[in-house]
C-alpha cells in the first residue's frame, strides 16, 4: 500500500507539471488524437463505401480496432513508458535508477505522466462507441465481461512486447529501432480482419508475432467468426496477455540483472 500511495502522489505530481504549460499539455492531448487519424479515416470509409470485409459485417469489423485502440489507449497511460526506453539506455540515463531505492520497471512508468493517452484514449472511446451502437450482438453480461478482458489482455499483450523489446535493449542498445517497428505493424495490421491477408502474413501476426491476439481473435469470438485456429485458443487471448506479461517481466528482470552499462 505504500508503494501504491508513492506512485499515485507521483503521479499527481508529474500531471500538475503538465498542466503548468497549458497550451503544450492541450498540443499533447491533440497530437495523441491525431495520430489515430489513419484510424478514424479507415472507419470511417469502412462505414460509408463497403458492407463488409472478408466476410465480416463492417459494424463487426469495427469492433476490432475499437478494442486495439482502446487497450493501446490504456496501455501508453499505465505502461506505456516501456517504449522507446531504449533512448535512456543509450544515453545512460537507466543508470540513475539503479542507484535509487525503488524497482527500476516503477521509476521508468513513473517518469513522466503520458498526456498524449488522453487523446489516444478519448478517440478510442469513441470508435468503440461508434462500434457497439452499430453492432447487432445482444450484449450479454458474458459478453460484456469477455470484451472488458479482451481489452485488459491486449493491454498486457502490447505492454509485455514493448517490455521485451525493452529487456533486449539493456543488452542490445541499438534494439529501440524493434520497437519503432513495432509499433507500426500493430497500427498497419492490428484494425483489420487478418483473414484478408495472405495465410503466410496471417500465420506470421498470429505464431510469430502475436498481434492477432490482441483485438481480432477476441473480436471473432465475440461475433462468431471462424479464425483459423482452434476455439480455445483464440478466445484464450486475454489469458495470453496476462501469461506474456508476467514472462516479459520476469525477462526484464533477468536482463536488469545482467546489465553492465551501455559501453558493456
Amino acid at each position: 500500500m505504500n508503494a501504491v500511495r508513492i506512485a499515485w502522489r507521483v503521479t499527481r505530481l508529474n500531471f500538475r507539471a503538465q498542466l503548468e504549460y497549458r497550451a503544450e499539455f492541450l498540443l499533447n492531448i491533440l497530437i495523441g488524437a491525431i495520430w489515430q487519424v489513419s484510424v478514424i479515416v479507415f472507419a470511417t470509409v469502412l462505414l460509408a463505401r463497403f458492407t463488409g470485409m472478408g466476410g465480416w459485417d463492417s459494424s463487426e469489423v469495427l469492433l476490432i480496432p475499437a478494442t486495439r485502440m482502446l487497450a493501446h489507449g490504456l496501455f501508453v497511460l499505465f505502461l506505456g513508458r516501456m517504449h522507446g526506453l531504449g533512448r535512456d539506455i543509450q544515453e545512460g540515463r537507466i543508470d540513475i535508477y539503479l542507484v535509487r531505492p525503488m524497482p527500476v520497471h516503477r521509476q521508468v512508468q513513473l517518469a513522466y505522466f503520458p498526456t498524449n493517452a488522453i487523446g489516444d484514449l478519448t478517440v478510442a472511446i469513441g470508435l468503440m462507441a461508434g462500434a457497439l451502437s452499430r453492432s447487432q450482438l445482444e450484449w450479454t453480461p458474458g459478453r460484456i465481461a469477455y470484451l472488458i478482458a479482451a481489452i485488459v489482455g491486449g493491454l498486457l499483450l502490447e505492454a509485455a512486447l514493448f517490455t521485451a523489446v525493452a529487456s533486449a535493449s539493456l543488452r542490445f542498445p541499438a534494439a529501440d529501432y524493434w520497437g519503432r517497428w513495432l509499433e507500426e505493424l500493430l497500427g498497419t495490421f492490428g484494425s483489420y480482419p487478418l483473414n484478408v491477408l495472405p495465410r503466410a502474413v496471417s500465420g506470421l501476426l498470429t505464431y510469430g508475432l502475436p498481434l492477432a491476439f490482441v483485438a481480432y481473435f477476441p473480436a471473432a469470438v465475440l461475433t462468431g467468426h471462424d479464425t483459423g485456429v482452434p476455439y480455445a485458443l483464440a478466445a484464450a487471448s486475454p489469458l495470453l496477455g496476462v501469461v506474456a506479461y508476467l514472462g516479459a517481466r520476469r525477462l526484464w528482470r533477468w536482463s536488469l540483472k545482467h546489465y553492465t552499462g551501455v559501453n558493456g
